[in-house]
């Protein structure tokens, strides 16, 4: 997803209306929200509230520069706010992500390895693992997704691959 913008922003002469625009946004909000939450449920119901809100504030979205880092800022601010009441629950997951992008370094086996990990993060590094390595965004676009600095993505995803090391490494599969 680097580089693109699914909406037009100001720069276009006929602006797509919220359903357009909705509609052509949905494939890669719904994956980015499956890549967090985990499961199919959770994922059609985060990208559902995040575009219930885009309608409601959709004067403003539609002449942001990227409505898309709008959505996929909105729908991390939704993905974290309902995991902070939560206890963190161990959830095995056994589908793929919907849609695959370009397949990420390592072959299959290295992604079925790594994915239960990488699952077990705590919400916020999970998000800049996904937003860094599976929609392949940029530390400033993630910092400007998650409302937060570029240092502390980097400290985030410092203590997330530190964390996926020390997992791999008790699994016997060094990194």
């Amino acid at each position: 997803m680097t580089g693109t913008s699914t909406g037009t922003g100001t720069s276009s002469a006929q602006a797509p209306t919220f359903e357009e625009y909705a509609g052509s946004a949905w494939p890669s909000l719904y994956r980015y929200a499956y890549l967090l939450a985990g499961n199919h449920a959770d994922a059609e119901d985060l990208a559902q509230q995040t575009l219930l809100k885009a309608h409601g504030a959709w004067s403003r979205v539609e002449l942001a520069d990227s409505p898309m880092a709008y959505l996929r800022k909105t729908l991390t601010n939704t993905y974290l706010s309902q995991r902070r009441p939560q206890k963190r629950r161990l959830e095995v997951l056994t589908d793929e992500p919907p849609e695959r992008g370009p397949a990420p370094p390592g072959g299959p086996e290295d992604r079925m390895v790594l994915w239960p990990h990488v699952t077990s993060l705590p919400p916020r590094q999970r998000a800049v693992v996904v937003l860094r390595y599976y929609e392949q965004l940029t530390e400033q676009e993630i910092a400007d997704v998650l409302g937060c600095s570029r240092g502390t993505v980097k400290s985030s995803a410092h203590h997330a691959l530190k964390a996926l090391r020390a997992a791999l490494d008790s699994d016997g599969r060094g990194v």
